[in-house]
């Protein structure tokens, strides 16, 4: 029996180079499969994306360099502000005039707001008839307010008072406007920061300074004084004031650019202080100025006048 048994098999060896073949296979495609799962260090880069994760679009999580990409635009270079034309005026020291007594000035810029003047620019002294400019103002706003409109009569008046710097007219018109509270009207329509009514109560002797009297100016020129509807009439009649009152500041520019200048000047002499009182209000198309003096009585009204005159040629930019 036992010479019948076969032979057993003997199994066949693996190669060693074919488990490496294998192994490697192996290897290959686990490596494969990896680059397809999320968050592995394998994984594709997303396309169009040098170097970006999927997540941001940013390497690192760091924000991209806009300045080196071809799109980048430089910033616009803003446009310069216009300048301003300065003002006929220039501040400077006048002591060089020899003036006798006190005098003062401002200019305000209308289209900034800004002043320049003397020193003592906020100090006051009496008006005269440079004030009737106000009191004719109110009358037309307050008339114009009323729903109502001056006669023909009443406007001849308020020419007189302006043009010749009629008295008795002006009283007339002050007495319509209430006195005193015309006053305290022109200080707070008009912003005045310096002045305040007469102790007597009458116009004459209002105390304004050289900087409110450029600030009435402004006053009278934007419309606030006179309203709308008289604004244009008002400074037409101040830039047809005549003899006597035509001198001072607008007499110092050429005589074409004088037409142009409004005008309200006061003149008085104080037999109770032994003084002359000038002064000087003119408004032009981009400022307006105050020029206020006051000197020994027997010095005459001419020297105040030509005064008022030598300060504003004084301050005048020599290119006017």
């Amino acid at each position: 029996m036992a010479g019948n048994r076969r032979a057993p098999r003997r199994r066949g060896r693996t190669s060693p180079l074919l488990f490496g073949a294998i192994a490697v296979t192996l290897v290959g495609l686990v490596l494969v499969s990896l680059r397809f799962v999320p968050g592995s260090p394998l994984a594709a880069a997303a396309p169009g994306w040098t170097g970006a994760s999927p997540t941001n679009g940013r390497a690192g999580g760091a924000p991209p360099d806009r300045s080196k990409r071809p799109s980048a635009r430089p910033s616009p270079t803003p446009s310069p502000t216009p300048s301003l034309e300065p003002l006929p005026f220039q501040a400077r020291s006048l002591t060089s005039l020899g003036i006798k007594g006190w005098y003062s000035w401002s200019v305000l810029d209308t289209r900034t707001g800004k002043f320049i003047g003397s020193a003592n620019q906020a100090q006051t002294s009496t008006t005269a008839s440079m004030i009737k400019a106000w009191i004719v103002a109110d009358y037309l706003r307050r008339t114009a307010e009323a729903g109502d409109t001056p006669s023909d009569a009443r406007l001849a008046d308020a020419t007189k008072i302006i043009r010749d710097s009629d008295n008795t007219r002006a009283e007339q018109f002050y007495n319509l406007v209430g006195r005193s509270p015309s006053i305290k009207r022109l200080i707070a329509t008009c912003d005045l920061t310096d002045s305040k009514p007469a102790a007597d109560g009458g116009w004459s002797r209002t105390n304004l300074s050289p900087r409110d009297t450029a600030r009435m100016g402004l006053c009278i020129k934007d419309g606030r004084a006179a309203g709308p509807k008289w604004t244009k009439w008002l400074l037409n009649e101040m830039r047809l004031v005549r003899a006597p009152g035509d001198f001072g500041i607008r007499k110092a520019f050429p005589a074409a650019e004088q037409k142009k200048i409004a005008i309200k000047n006061g003149w008085i002499d104080r037999q109770r202080e032994q003084e002359d009182h000038i002064n000087c209000l003119a408004i032009g198309d981009t400022w307006t100025m105050g020029v206020m003096v006051r000197y020994p009585i027997n010095l005459g009204f001419e020297y105040g006048m030509q005064n008022c005159q030598k300060i504003t040629k004084a301050l005048l930019r020599p290119t006017v």
